[in-house]
Order: structure tokens, then C-alpha cells, then sequence
């Protein structure tokens, strides 16, 4: 049976990225904690896939409004960083990713995926997943579908401003409007 995340402290990760100037390092909530900031992580399936470079770039492409929020970026698979950097070499109109503005995550082992319960044990791969967790590590969201459908950039943005303002947002709150 699954067990609830939200309102809970998410489990800590620390895994190799690369980021976005094509090296090599660390990326863990503890760090964006320590910044005092929220984390956006979400998993897609695979590198050098058809549904996942248009989200990841999608994100990238809005990656100034999640940094405007307070709001750290991270992309995770269970692909290598060498995979990553060699999908981040190969240009958008080749089905790369080209340049990207936050780090993308190596899981090699699987724990961070397993830990967040989207990992397809059979295959190797995480499902889609979006988590968002505030600055003290407390996870506010969470969503997992499909690997075939992409996510929307518009709503993830919706949904952190919306958690950003403290109080009751009603159904189909914007950004600006009055929350109840």
C-alpha cells in the first residue's frame, strides 16, 4: 500500500547532476534547504525518449519564474550523467535537450526513486513524478502519472504560487487572485 508524502518530511537525496554549465556535481535538498529554498523535483522515465525532452525544455524555457519563486529545478532519471550530458550535447531539433538552466540528476542506483515511490521496478525507470517541497523539507505536493503524458509548466508554476501563499486557495485559483 502507498504510503502519504505530503505533509510530511521528504526524504533526503544526494545524487550527481550535471548542471546547467555541462560539469559534473552534487545536488541534495539538503543544500536547497540550507539556501532557503523550494524544490521542484520532478522524474521522467529516460533520456533520448520523444515525451520527455519537450517537458524538460519546457521547464528549462520558464526556468527565470520558478528562480523569481524562490524555487529550485531539479530533473531526475535513472540514466548516468554521462547519458545526460550527451542528451544535453545533442540539439533540441535532434531530440536533445541542448543547453539546459538547472541541473538534471543521476538515480544510477534507483533509491531516490524508489524513496519517492515512482520507480517501475521491473524496467528500471521512474514514472512521471513532481514533488515540491518547501524550504524546511516539508513535502506540500505531489503528483505521479503516466509515463506517456508530459506535464504542464503553467500548472506547476500555479500550483507553487499557490502553496507560496499561505492560505486556502479555492478550484481554479491564479496567481493575483484573492485566496479564501
Amino acid at each position: 500500500m502507498a504510503e502519504r508524502m505530503v505533509g510530511k518530511q521528504a526524504p533526503r537525496f544526494e545524487m550527481g547532476a550535471i548542471m546547467p554549465n555541462k560539469e559534473t556535481n552534487k545536488v541534495s535538498l539538503e543544500e536547497n534547504m540550507k539556501n532557503g529554498k523550494w524544490t521542484v523535483l520532478f522524474f521522467y522515465p529516460m533520456d533520448f525518449t520523444f515525451v520527455c525532452p519537450t517537458e524538460i525544455t519546457a521547464l528549462s524555457d520558464r526556468y527565470d519564474e520558478f528562480q523569481d519563486l524562490d524555487a529550485e529545478v531539479i530533473g531526475v532519471s535513472t540514466d548516468t550523467v554521462h547519458t545526460h550530458l550527451a542528451w544535453i550535447n545533442t540539439k533540441r531539433e535532434d531530440n536533445g535537450l541542448g543547453e539546459l538552466n538547472y541541473p538534471l540528476a543521476a538515480d544510477t542506483n534507483h533509491q531516490v526513486s524508489r524513496d519517492y515511490g515512482v520507480l517501475i521496478e521491473e524496467e528500471g525507470v521512474a514514472l512521471r513524478g513532481l514533488f515540491i517541497i518547501n524550504p524546511e523539507g516539508e513535502m506540500m505536493y505531489q503528483v505521479v502519472f503516466h509515463n506517456n503524458i508530459g506535464r504542464d509548466t503553467d500548472e506547476t508554476l500555479r500550483v507553487l504560487q499557490a502553496l507560496q501563499t499561505g492560505g486556502l486557495c479555492p478550484a481554479n485559483w491564479k496567481p493575483g487572485q484573492k485566496t479564501l
